[in-house]
């Protein structure tokens, strides 16, 4: 694969990262694709409600979904085919 296919490759697959705050005060949403490169999530089912915004917002593209720990740790993985219905 050339330079130029796996930029168009990534491009085309929106990549999240869930991320535990330093403060200990929710989760931040991290992605090149988001408006602001990050949003702040807290308050009750805080992991679930940035996970489902990134559902929502890569509806019609390739994700990929990952969850961190304090550690820096990848501790889950959600991946999602534009051309499947399920997650």
């Amino acid at each position: 694969m050339s330079a130029l296919q796996r930029v168009f490759v990534i491009d085309l697959v929106h990549v999240y990262e869930v991320r535990p705050r330093t403060d200990k005060r929710g989760f931040d949403l991290i992605s090149d694709v988001l408006p602001l490169g990050r949003l702040w999530h807290g308050g009750s089912n805080t992991i679930c409600n940035a996970i489902g915004y990134a559902q929502f917002y890569s509806r019609s593209h390739d994700a990929i979904i990952r969850g961190y720990d304090d550690a820096g740790n990848v501790i889950e993985t959600h991946q999602h085919n534009r051309a499947s219905k399920e997650w």
